[in-house]
């Protein structure tokens, strides 16, 4: 009787473990700087950007490079504190969380929109939906080409109101970041041409 309850225990224990660590979010990737090493490691992220360039039209380069510059794919990534006196921790600047660094309006806008409810910022797949589907609106109201990751970033950043407005043509700084993110895009899509037919196909138990 006691083997059988030591033996129960250890299953319960085990399956436990199983679902808090499939709960747990995804470390960022070893070599953030190559694209199919990303996907190697983490093949489900490379399913989610097929998913999200067949639904919103927004090449995989491009959301992997937003997703780099916003968190550089860290989960729990969250603009850093101000601070009193340079030393005592204050508020945030923003309420910007998770891979996609979506705010909390614009968030709450998008889980509106498309019906996801259940969506988590903190989700590989929901935050990068999210990019999908922020860069189509961006698109359609700016006529902003999806394939310009340039632009496609500073409408992301300054929103479409402030995009529209030219906000950012007085941020030096972001202009050079978007550009940075440009290149980023390019060397991300000459690396995928070169690997994407080696990467793990998904399969129907996958998920």
């Amino acid at each position: 009787m006691k083997h059988i309850k030591y033996l129960s225990f250890l299953l319960l224990l085990t399956f436990t473990v199983g679902v808090l660590t499939s709960c747990a979010p995804d470390r960022p990737p070893a070599d953030r700087d190559n694209i199919c090493s990303i996907f190697r490691q983490y093949p489900k992220w490379y399913w989610t950007a097929q998913d999200v360039r067949k639904k919103w039209g927004l090449p995989i380069s491009t959301l992997m490079a937003i997703m780099h510059q916003e968190s550089s794919f860290s989960a729990i990534a969250k603009p850093p504190r101000k601070k009193i006196l340079w030393v005592i921790p204050w508020f945030r600047p923003t309420s910007a969380s998770g891979y996609s660094q979506a705010v909390r309006d614009t968030w709450l806008g998008y889980k509106r929109s498309t019906g996801n409810t259940r969506a988590n910022r903190n989700n590989f797949a929901d935050a990068a939906d999210f990019v999908g589907w922020y860069s189509n609106l961006a698109s359609k109201k700016l006529g902003i080409s999806k394939a310009n990751a340039y632009e496609v970033y500073l409408a992301y950043h300054e929103g479409t109101g402030g995009y529209a407005a030219g906000t950012y043509k007085k941020k030096k700084w972001l202009i050079d970041v978007s550009r940075r993110l440009q290149r980023r895009a390019w060397t991300y899509r000459t690396q995928l041409e070169g690997c994407e037919s080696s990467l793990p196909e998904k399969h129907w138990w996958s998920f």
